[in-house]
């Protein structure tokens, strides 16, 4: 069975599906640091939890920058998202059942 994936996998995972697809852009939307964002890129694709490509270097000659490699969700990824989120609920129900709208 898979190690259950962590807070800070979980915010690049969200972070990709909410539209930031590069690393830079990563970075930024998570905060994490790029020494963090980068090898944890790496291990999500060695996993199949993301795809990547780059991008046309023409374009980003264009645009007078390096070019860029572009991060999105498998279909595995979303999925491991989401059972993610829903665990991560479950911990912060636990620890406080007030802030995910438990009952009390």
């Amino acid at each position: 069975m898979p190690r259950p994936l962590g807070f800070t996998t979980l915010r690049i995972l969200a972070a990709i599906r909410d539209g930031s697809a590069y690393g830079l852009d990563i970075v930024a939307t998570t905060g994490l640091a790029s020494g963090t964002v980068y090898p944890t890129l790496g291990r999500l694709k060695q996993g199949g939890l993301v795809s990547s490509r780059w991008e046309d270097q023409r374009q980003a000659e264009r645009e007078g920058r390096p070019r860029r490699r572009y991060y999105g969700l498998t279909a595995e990824g979303a999925l491991a998202l989401s059972e993610g989120t829903s665990r991560a609920a479950d911990v912060l129900a636990m620890l406080d059942p007030g802030s995910v709208g438990a009952a009390r």
